[in-house]
């Protein structure tokens, strides 16, 4: 993965997921996460009987996004991302709870289970480097 794109991920702290439910009507969702840059894993906490868990669990497909925790007008950053959510029994999800609560610790005290998306495609802007400058990257590139 692209070392900027890794680098912008990692430092923020909360994204926006979206998914489709069965009927093809969008549903999205605001999350925390923790990043792991080596696997292109974003890992988050949510409940089973949330609306985008039962959507979820019909269709993994998610598309979403990730913008500064603090924005900044004149230097436009921003992720718009495509993945799958791994089932909770997938190997690359076997340490997401840890990886997740490293990040957030506060969070073990709140109920839930911490869900795995594998990002499949990027779009990186970030204007710093030339205003529309776009960074993509694919997994199987």
């Amino acid at each position: 993965m692209n070392e900027k794109i890794a680098e912008f991920i990692a430092r923020q702290t909360c994204g926006n997921l979206a998914c489709v439910d069965e009927a093809g009507q969008p549903w999205c969702f605001s999350f925390f996460y923790s990043f792991n840059a080596e696997a292109g894993l974003l890992h988050y906490k949510s409940s089973m009987d949330t609306r985008h868990a039962a959507i979820l669990s019909k269709n993994p497909v998610v598309a979403g996004t990730i913008l500064p925790d603090k924005l900044n007008l004149l230097q436009i950053k921003g992720i718009q991302f495509e993945g799958e959510l791994l089932p909770l029994d997938h190997p690359l999800a076997k340490h997401a709870s840890a990886h997740y609560h490293k990040k957030h610790p506060v969070a073990l005290a709140m109920p839930g289970d911490v869900w795995t998306i594998r990002i499949n495609h990027i779009k990186f802007t970030d204007n710093s480097l030339g205003i529309g400058k776009k960074l993509n990257w694919k997994r199987d590139e």
